[in-house]
């Protein structure tokens, strides 16, 4: 297969406020060859987005080059055209005329852009909605408005990001569906698809190869070949081997990411985006299927996406009720008595666990204790915690703590003051 493009040593850096430069990328490398559909699979903040901008010439690396047709791409990418999550639709243009913004740019004449935009829109199940508006198509409707204004240009590359996640299943399921069909039966004038999400199931469906990214900073950790024919039967043992493979290789290792941060530093300033809620129902979910389960399988079985998953997997193994290798989650000892025990022997055993394995946690307890009148003000919190995160971040990770520091009964919070409060008895756990 020829290559149309290929990725070298691609590396990018942001500076995020009140932080050094964080790279979001780091040595990415990885080809597109004509007649496959590749997909880019990672959790958020991996960088996938921010890589399909680089592909398509839309902002700079700052290391390592990407090469279209064996030239160096330094402006727009004329080669590659995208498919956006979110449809972009110009409300006051009908389908017709939003189609037509993907040629603004191309000198030809007006009527071979009409004649070229009526045909994508036949192709892509639109005939008959050319003078329609954005407001009277449904979601999967203005997603195909966005296949047909990308396909226009008849690009080599169609890079799609995320394409199907703000749809319901349904429409979502039928939109997979109809473009493979046109894609199998070469009638969208694209010779390569990259298709950019975190949904495993997905990119086994649709893709040749998978190439599975990691974050913090976002690089490859594998590729694989999907050598299934299409149509792809999802209940056969090939089809589901290849999602648990991948699967272990996402969940595995992020879970391993986090061991390695916390075994580098005591002093963690991150912990898991997981209620306390979430944290005991998994919990009680393992023990219930034997206190040793696939990961996998309990993310399919309840039709939960891996990043939503993910946090209270990590959350779990980090208080110390789970541990997880090679895909399987199984209890630990304190997981179990923590399963069986009543609810207030549940709080005793979560907090002892907190205090002994979650360094802010402890330190939030410690400063209130160090308070004469015990209360301090959640900004003093916050300070500390945008040293590392973006205030966004920090409101969100503080806001977690005080969940775990209230069902642990360590402290409260006040939300007409904004203030933490020490519980009468935390000062005692702590001395523990």
């Amino acid at each position: 297969m020829m290559s149309l493009l290929e990725v070298k040593n691609i590396s990018k850096k942001f500076q995020f406020p009140g932080k050094k430069e964080i790279y979001v990328l780091k040595d990415i490398n990885f080809n597109i060859n004509e007649g496959e559909i590749v997909s880019i699979l990672g959790p958020s903040g991996s960088g996938k987005s921010t890589l399909i901008r680089i592909i398509a010439g839309l902002i700079k690396p700052d290391e390592g080059v990407v090469l279209y047709r064996n030239k160096v791409v330094t402006d727009v990418n004329p080669g590659v055209s995208i498919v956006f999550q979110n449809f972009g639709l110009f409300p006051w243009l009908t389908v017709e005329e939003n189609v037509l913004l993907g040629l603004i740019s191309k000198d030809i004449p007006i009527e071979e852009k009409k004649e070229r935009a009526l045909k994508v829109i036949d192709i892509v199940g639109l005939d008959g909605f050319e003078k329609a508006y954005p407001k009277e198509l449904s979601g999967g409707m203005k997603q195909r408005v966005g296949f047909a204004r990308a396909l226009v240009v008849e690009p080599d590359i169609l890079i799609m990001d995320e394409p199907f996640s703000s749809l319901d299943i349904l429409t979502s399921e039928n939109l997979k569906n109809d473009l493979l069909e046109l894609w199998i039966g070469n009638k969208i004038p694209t010779k390569a698809i990259v298709l950019i999400t975190h949904n495993i199931e997905e990119a086994v469906y649709m893709s040749d190869r998978v190439i599975i990214i990691s974050k913090d900073p976002g690089k490859i950790i594998e590729e694989i070949d999907i050598k299934i024919p299409h149509w792809r039967d999802k209940n056969s043992p090939k089809f589901l081997s290849l999602i648990d493979r991948i699967y272990t290789t996402l969940t595995g290792g992020e879970i391993e990411r986090e061991k390695e941060i916390l075994k580098a530093s005591k002093e963690i300033l991150v912990v898991p985006y997981a209620r306390v809620g979430a944290i005991t129902g998994f919990v009680e979910l393992i023990s219930d299927l034997g206190g040793k389960t696939d990961l996998f399988k309990i993310g399919t079985e309840l039709y939960i996406n891996l990043e939503d998953l993910l946090p209270v997997v990590e959350a779990s193994e980090l208080i110390g009720f789970t541990n997880y290798k090679q895909g399987d989650v199984e209890l630990t000892e304190d997981g179990e008595k923590f399963v069986e025990a009543d609810v207030l022997k549940k709080k005793e055993i979560f907090r002892e666990k907190v205090l002994e394995n979650v360094f802010l946690i402890k330190q939030i307890v410690r400063v209130l204790k160090s308070k004469a009148n015990k209360r301090i003000s959640e900004d003093f919190f916050l300070d500390i915690l945008e040293r590392r995160l973006t205030r966004s971040e920090a409101e969100k990770q503080l806001d977690i703590l005080i969940d775990w520091g209230r069902y642990a009964e360590l402290f409260t919070y006040d939300d007409e003051t904004d203030e933490l409060i020490l519980e009468e008895e935390a000062e005692t756990h702590l001395e523990k």
